[in-house]
């Protein structure tokens, strides 16, 4: 079995980050929920060019703003149930195969636990515990109390949710618990939950499974897919790239166009939901601009290009020069040398 990429070992490149899967999910959550469009469109890493990549870590400042915008548009009760009744198995990705595919659910979750970074930053606390039965504890950063609830509400109904899944049956927690105050009615969360037993005002988020679920086989259980799985996980965290700049979504979608062949602006801006005149002056607060930034992506494409042995024609094609001399002016003025030149290193 694959052992686990610890946060220190890729030098904390998850800190502080969330998945573009959970990204993702809150972003159509935020729109159910009715949240203001504009407020939405302004969270930073947001946009489909950034999330279409599993790669890329959106930083949480962002993720907790998403919670805050659905605790607006919809709050008290449900909320957070909702979203996971949103959420079919695969919507997070590696992380809901991760927690379905082990033997049991227990040793599901005690080997997917190590890999939580998955989804969410370290500061989110994910613990297990239990003699016998199984209990799954949540800790929040969210600071606003009544966003705190609308998260925790998710993540126990989320699990919840993976459990049914995992084990085939639909299976009632033996106890579950929420460190906010009783809401003025919570009979949509005991339809949720699957029973009366809810605390409220307790010491901890968590949902507890009966001994005999947590360790009854899985309807989903293969050893060797689980396997896999941690070994897709080793090379997500080792890989994650961190959207923390304030250009890393521009330069994203620059790449995307260019690999489309059209890395014009307008294309660019409308990838971003910007207008062009937004863009740019983005850009320019920056200290940059989209001139400069697309020479500097060609420069960069154009050298490995030529490293690789790509003909002048090809490389043109590629970067969108409309032709081979266009590619060696480009050459002379970024280095005073030619692209065969640049080949021949």
């Amino acid at each position: 079995m694959s052992g686990a990429v610890s946060v220190d070992g890729i030098g904390g490149a998850l800190h502080g980050t969330a998945s573009t899967h959970l990204v993702r999910l809150l972003v159509r959550a935020a729109r159910a929920a009715g949240a203001d469009e504009d407020q939405l469109t302004r969270v930073p890493g947001t946009d489909e060019v950034v999330l279409g990549g599993e790669l890329n870590r959106i930083p949480m400042s962002s993720l907790l703003r998403l919670w805050e915008l659905i605790a607006q548009a919809r709050p008290g009760a449900g909320s957070g149930a909702a979203i996971a009744a949103a959420a079919p198995l695969g919507s997070l990705n590696t992380w809901d195969y991760l927690v379905t595919t082990g033997a049991t659910l227990a040793d599901s979750l005690r080997a997917a636990q190590p890999y939580h970074r998955l989804v969410t930053a370290a500061t989110e606390g994910f613990d297990l515990s239990g003699d016998g039965g199984l209990t799954i504890g949540y800790r929040t950063s969210a600071g606003d109390p009544a966003v705190a609830a609308v998260v925790n509400e998710y993540v126990l109904a989320y699990y919840l949710r993976r459990a049914r899944e995992a084990v085939g049956r639909p299976l009632v927690p033996t106890k579950v618990s929420f460190g906010h105050s009783a809401p003025p009615d919570h009979t949509g969360l005991i339809d949720v939950f699957g029973t009366a037993d809810i605390e409220f005002d307790a010491e901890a988020d968590a949902i507890t499974f009966h001994a005999d679920d947590a360790t009854a086989p899985l309807a989903r259980a293969d050893p060797m897919l689980a396997d896999l799985i941690r070994s897709h996980a080793d090379l997500v965290l080792a890989s994650a790239r961190p959207i923390t700049d304030p250009l890393d979504a521009f330069r994203i979608a620059l790449g995307t166009a260019m690999d489309a062949g059209d890395p014009a602006l307008p294309r660019v801006a409308k990838s971003l939901a910007m207008s062009e005149r937004t863009l740019q002056r983005h850009l320019a607060e920056h200290g940059t601009s989209w001139r400069e930034e697309l020479d500097s992506i060609r420069y960069e494409r154009a050298k490995a290009l030529l490293e690789q042995g790509h003909s002048t024609s090809t490389v043109a094609h590629h970067l969108a020069f409309t032709d081979d001399r266009a590619l060696r002016k480009a050459f002379r003025r970024w280095t005073g040398g030619t692209p065969t030149s640049a080949r021949r290193r």
